[in-house]
């Protein structure tokens, strides 16, 4: 969970949403992951037990609706949201204050990975230019089978050698840099998310 809800202010922000009408887990589930531009999303064992003490507290109700639990705010949670005001209004700034260092640490996460992904496709483009190369160049000599009727040696492309050790090299660095950055399961999403961008340009570069 981000730690700009801890000591207990999602329970607060969730009937902040619920105010706005009545919804069902996984719509504020969405709600949360838009208010944060798709940076952070909290999982559904984090809002339903909170949900539920809300409910025993007596400051949201609920009723089933296609299968689903639809929750209402009541009362008695309008009356405490009226109360602490002011802390919700603090915790919208620092809401808004969150969603825009995660998104400056996207930004840098992001410019790294494309960095690196332009060195990768450059030496990609490089290695299939002397793949189409050596097509045109004479074969070059080999061995004669041994006298024992074996197989001829055969040797490994030394630039598919290449390939992999550039390959482990950018996992290396970028598993370094993502660890080094002690980075939160919210900011780890992100690199993933980025990630697989990056797979899906190679994937679309070498088609």
């Amino acid at each position: 969970m981000t730690a700009v809800f801890s000591h207990g202010r999602l329970r607060l922000y969730l009937l902040k949403l619920l105010d706005d009408g009545p919804k069902h887990g996984y719509e504020l589930i969405r709600l949360l992951e838009d208010r944060f531009l798709g940076l952070y999303a909290p999982s559904a064992g984090t809002i339903y037990p909170r949900l539920q003490r809300l409910e025993v507290e007596g400051l949201v109700s609920h009723t089933a609706a296609g299968g689903r639990k639809v929750y209402e705010i009541t009362d008695a949670g309008r009356a405490e949201l009226r109360q602490r005001a002011d802390e919700l209004a603090t915790l919208e700034s620092d809401i808004t204050a969150s969603v825009e260092d995660l998104s400056a640490l996207a930004g840098e996460i992001r410019t790294e990975v494309r960095g690196s992904v332009r060195d990768l496709k450059r030496e990609l483009r490089e290695a299939a230019r002397q793949t189409r190369q050596a097509r045109w160049a004479p074969p070059p000599p080999t061995t004669r089978p041994t006298s024992n009727g074996g197989p001829r040696p055969t040797a490994e492309s030394p630039l598919l050698a290449e390939f992999d050790q550039r390959l482990a090299a950018f996992t290396v660095e970028v598993g370094a840099l993502v660890r080094a950055g002690r980075l939160t399961d919210t900011q780890l999403r992100t690199a993933i998310r980025l990630l697989d961008g990056a797979l899906d340009g190679l994937r679309r570069l070498l088609r």
